[in-house]
């Protein structure tokens, strides 16, 4: 029996971390536990490619910051910097007003209206950062978001000949030795791809895999994608010409932020913006709210036009009385079923 691999009545919101959930580097919390000037820092890690090439390295920009943090801990001054530390520092994070909470409440717009909760539409979160994944796990966002990708540090690297070893328990503490996985600006539209095929939730599906558009689980038309700014054109372009959402916020104190998301919207390369504020009454959280119902409105439209278009009319009685018209009489519309499952049965 032929069938669709998902149902498609769910919407992702997806989020950039830094500057949009919060107001600083999320970096800010290990800085401060080891003592590190934050803005020699930043300097340093903007200054790193330009130095290298003249010593004839090439360095990828988008990991200059990682090498980094690697060299302190090899430098002795971040000492002991390993997994659990990072997943520590992102207790300290401190969110924009309205968030995290506002994952939680989000979910239930998608029930404000009977016919929305009829198809059964369910509202998802996903966190797509260049920062550093423990962190974000560690911190208050956590429990809210259906998932997160981040960049990723691996402790204790396996040696040469590990294949031909037993692998031995490790009971030391470790410090964090390599990058295990680097989310940049570019890539992170690799996870929305990975959120709209389901590859997230069934690990058999490839990415690169060819998949209808009907059979991929969160069509980028049921996604918003929320960011701070230019350094997430590549998201917003994927999601916004797939007919999603892109949504800007700025820091309601910072002038520069807000020109730049005006000028964003001015190239088309959002739909809105607004402060990074989530509270009820927000001006972004209304937004957010509306965006929302409209999409599970076409969703509720879609499902219903597409069962009137696979379910055939009941067979009509015809009136035998002669010399007189035909006259018919119609059964009555079961009620329309929000399963899917079964609707090529009968």
């Amino acid at each position: 029996m032929a069938t669709t691999l998902f149902t498609q009545n769910i919407i992702a919101c997806i989020w950039d971390f830094d500057k949009t959930l919060i107001p600083e580097y999320m970096q800010s919390p290990l800085f401060r536990r080891y003592g590190i000037n934050e803005p020699n820092f930043w300097n340093e890690t903007n200054n790193l490619v330009s130095h290298y090439h003249k010593r004839g390295y090439q360095l990828s920009g988008e990991i200059a910051y990682l090498n980094h943090l690697l060299t302190h801990v090899l430098a002795g001054q971040m000492a002991g910097l390993n997994n659990r530390v990072l997943r520590a520092c992102g207790a300290d994070i401190e969110f924009y007003p309205g968030m995290p909470s506002f994952f939680d409440r989000s979910r239930t717009f998608v029930r404000e209206k009977p016919e929305h909760a009829k198809h059964e539409i369910t509202l998802e979160h996903y966190i797509v950062s260049t920062g550093l994944a423990e962190m974000i796990r560690g911190s208050a966002a956590a429990a809210g978001v259906d998932g997160i990708w981040g960049c990723e540090f691996v402790e204790n690297p396996l040696q040469p000949g590990f294949l031909q070893q037993k692998e031995l328990e490790l009971s030391a503490e470790s410090e964090i030795a390599q990058i295990g996985m680097v989310i940049d600006n570019t890539t992170k539209t690799r996870a929305i791809f990975e959120i709209n095929k389901g590859t997230n939730k069934n690990p058999s599906i490839d990415v690169n895999a060819n998949i209808k558009p009907e059979d991929r689980r969160i069509p980028l038309q049921n996604m918003i994608y929320i960011a701070d700014g230019p350094s997430d054109i590549p998201s917003f372009s994927v999601v916004k010409s797939g007919g999603g959402k892109a949504y800007a916020v700025y820091n309601p104190d910072s002038t520069a932020e807000f020109e730049q998301n005006d000028r964003l919207r001015h190239v088309g390369r959002i739909d809105h913006y607004g402060p990074a504020d989530y509270g009820e009454k927000s001006q972004t959280s209304r937004w957010l709210r509306l965006q929302i119902h409209k999409i599970c409105d076409r969703i509720v439209a879609d499902r219903e036009a597409a069962v009137a278009q696979r379910v055939s009319r009941p067979p009509r009685h015809l009136s035998n009385a002669p010399d007189s018209p035909t006259h018919s009489v119609t059964t009555a519309k079961p009620p329309f079923q929000t399963s899917f499952m079964d609707e090529s049965a009968g």
